[in-house]
């Protein structure tokens, strides 16, 4: 490697304008530039770019840098052009290029105006890639994001397998890999896979002391996503989620509720795509709400918040995508919402693919819930995976996570830790966490029976606690590091020296009490919260139900006309007090709001102020529902008077899915004319006899009430056709 420039410094100043290195970049650097081999594990903001980047300028020749996103290559490049008055000085070579953009690209390079070249390891691999890249002068290769080499990676790319024999092939320069999460199984990978064993290592710490972690059980999850966000409006933040559908629903679900956010996800095409990154990163949005598809190589220091709405499928992407948040060394609040059945889903996603990429990806998805499930310091658990001890009393940001806040209750665990120690040492290495809860509370699986657990002394030994107990014990004596997780067997335990010191010495050992996720849904509705305790106001429930039935005596229509009971419930957990929030009660549309809504806003209002109720404002608006194209079309097409069975066929629906989505736009309290349908159906005489039913005899709108009333002389659907006529109506 020829170097035109020595001074390091000084070419700090001359191309970033920064006086001073950060942590471990000028070592890293200086050990690359003496043509060394070099492996760099740094956490996201820690400067890995510059370690690359700063010597590709100071060397001749061009440094080929791999990296695996095309988002990724032209972010790095854009970066790179405003520290040179040409723009040759990095391109990227990619499939988003056309051939007179290659050409330009290769003429650069030729002509020694190019400093870095970033590439796509699938172009890499091009034979007419490999013959251009064989005849110019390569200062060196570097690895970008390198743990996709690794099949325990968190993003693992097959191609990425290919490279060392095709670097090989091109020329014989020194290697820079980099990544910004890697266990030492990760790290192991990585340096076999490049043939790079020999390579100086240098690992940042991977504390981010500014950070602040916490996981919530999944439950209701979009209002407590709201109730996060309305107090940090103006901010910066990224929502993750795993799927398209779910990251168009919160960004549509933030913009109703005032905050300004955008979608982000393959389905999108590239411009949009594109455009709703740089307006996010112009600060023209506030929020981006986006698959995992987005984020690497997002340099922006100013990100406030990142929700995890889903939990990851790692806990080595769950690092990642939560390092994005504060890389300024500012405020960066990590939220994530926890519920084991997620984790269930992503375990079925596994099925069908080879058995050893099953066991890894389940051994991943148990660390996930492992850390999601701790109420021991996230920061140690976190620091502990990634092979780095911390003190949770007196380290760098030991108070800056949920567990250490709220700490939970301690008892004296000496027993039960002996007694899960003796346990994994009667069978070292052979069995995983869930065997030894098994064998300890006397579960008898597959696997107890196929290892005859059940003849073994430790059989229903610890069955006075449950499980989820145990488990809390094994995970607390990991990270203590009385046992260890053997990688290779895909997670299986062992007893260390300090375990083997433990067992014959074992004193005072306090066990935290673990959090209980067993209470969660996805329900994004919400039915049972309330400001002060989340139960039904008993008193102010039955003040608006004598209310509702003064109203409908007056008007001479049955109470639930005006509104029905979950609708009188949720008043009185949310105690709207305006129209507007009137309307985001379910069931409650603009024009029920309208028409009914006054005398029950009154006594509400009345009510909170003589009983001093503090409301929650920030409840999710249900109106989102009604803005979605599917009800649109649905309402546009009965304007039509276009058949059920084809409206229902043309939305992939049965006919009682539709006919559930018509009664749902009529309870919101839009007017909905199905005359045309029913006339075909039902004879005018039947009509007026169920439509009087619903007008003076029934008492709730029930429709199995109505289905006896008529001893089965008219069909569910028919019934509820009517009663959508019959509310549609009087109702609306």
């Amino acid at each position: 490697m020829n170097i035109i420039k020595t001074d390091l410094k000084a070419s700090l100043l001359e191309y970033f304008g920064f006086d001073s290195f950060k942590g471990e970049q000028e070592k890293v650097i200086s050990n690359l530039l003496s043509n060394k081999n070099t492996f760099v594990i740094m956490p996201t903001g820690g400067g890995k770019s510059l370690c690359y980047q700063l010597p590709a300028l100071m060397c001749e020749g061009t440094a080929i840098v791999v990296s695996p996103l095309i988002a990724l290559m032209k972010n790095q490049v854009d970066a790179i052009r405003q520290v040179s008055d040409s723009d040759g000085i990095a391109h990227f070579l990619n499939s988003s290029l056309n051939k007179g953009e290659i050409s330009k690209v290769k003429n650069d390079v030729s002509n020694g105006i190019t400093k870095l070249l970033y590439v796509a390891p699938e172009s890499l691999t091009k034979k007419e890639n490999i013959e251009f890249l064989t005849n110019i002068t390569i200062s060196f290769f570097a690895i970008d994001e390198a743990h996709c080499i690794s099949e325990w990676g968190h993003d693992f790319r097959p191609e990425y397998r290919r490279l060392k024999p095709i670097i090989k092939e091109i020329d014989d320069v020194p290697i820079i890999a980099l990544t910004a999460t890697a266990t030492a199984k990760v790290q192991s990978d990585i340096q076999k896979n490049l043939g790079m064993t020999d390579a100086t290592v240098f690992k940042a710490s991977f504390n981010r002391s500014n950070l602040f972690y916490e996981v919530k059980a999944k439950k209701n999850v979009q209002k407590e996503i709201i109730r996060f966000i309305k107090p940090r409006i103006g901010k910066s933040g990224i929502i993750y989620c795993l799927s398209r559908k779910k990251v168009e629903e919160i960004a549509q679900l933030l913009q109703v509720n005032g905050i300004s956010s955008l979608p982000y996800h393959a389905g999108l095409d590239p411009n949009t795509r594109a455009k709703h990154q740089d307006m996010f990163l112009m600060e023209e949005a506030d929020v981006i709400v986006a698959t995992i598809a987005f984020g690497m190589g997002i340099d922006k220091p100013d990100v406030r918040f990142v929700i995890h709405h889903d939990i990851p499928k790692s806990l080595e992407s769950y690092y990642q995508e939560t390092g994005r948040a504060g890389r300024d060394g500012g405020e960066g609040h990590c939220l994530a919402f926890y519920s084991y059945k997620d984790i269930e889903k992503l375990e079925n996603f596994l099925h069908g693919k080879p058995i050893a990429e099953q066991e890894i990806g389940q051994q991943l998805l148990h660390e996930v819930a492992a850390y999601s499930e701790t109420s021991i310091n996230r920061r140690k658990f976190l620091l502990h995976y990634f092979g780095e001890e911390f003190d949770e009393f007196n380290g760098p940001g030991a108070n800056m996570c949920d567990n250490s806040q709220n700490p939970k209750e301690k008892i004296e665990g000496k027993k039960y830790v002996q007694l899960a120690l003796e346990c994994v040492k009667s069978v070292q290495g052979k069995h995983k966490v869930k065997y030894f809860t098994h064998l300890l509370t006397g579960k008898k699986t597959g696997e107890i029976t196929t290892y005859k657990g059940i003849d073994s002394p430790f059989f229903k030994k610890g069955a006075e606690e449950d499980e989820h107990f145990w488990h809390a014990v094994f995970r607390q004596i990991v990270v203590q590091g009385l046992i260890k997780k053997e990688v290779e067997s895909y997670g299986t335990l062992s007893v260390t020296e300090k375990g083997d010191d433990y067992i014959t010495s074992p004193h005072s050992f306090m066990l935290i009490k673990e959090h209980d996720f067993s209470d969660t849904d996805d329900v994004d509705i919400i039915l049972n919260q309330k400001g002060g305790g989340g139960a039904l106001d008993e008193k102010l429930f039955k003040m608006l139900k004598d209310l509702r039935k003064s109203i409908a005596v007056k008007k001479n229509i049955p109470p639930f006309v005006i509104f029905q009971d979950p609708s009188i419930e949720e008043m009185t957990m949310q105690y709207p007090i305006n129209i507007e929030e009137l309307q985001n009660i379910t069931g409650v549309g603009t024009g029920k709001a309208q028409r009914y809504g006054l005398p029950f806003l009154d006594l509400i209002k009345k009510y909170v102020e003589e009983n001093n109720i503090e409301r929650i404002q920030d409840f999710v608006v249900k109106s989102i529902v009604n803005k979605s194209g599917k009800k649109v079309n649905i309402i546009t097409n009965i304007d039509r008077k276009l058949p059920l069975e084809d409206i229902a066929k043309s939305q992939n629906k049965k006919i009682d899915e539709l006919i559930s989505e018509i009664e749902n736009i009529v309870a919101s309290g839009t007017k909905i004319n199905i005359d045309y349908h029913l006339n075909n159906i039902i004879d005018e005489e039947s009509q007026k006899e169920i439509y009087e039913y619903f007008m003076e005899d029934a008492e709730t709108d029930n429709i199995k009430d109505a289905f006896d009333e008529f001893e089965g002389d008219y069909s569910e659907e028919e019934l509820r056709l009517m009663k959508i006529k019959f509310m549609s109506e009087m109702a609306n």
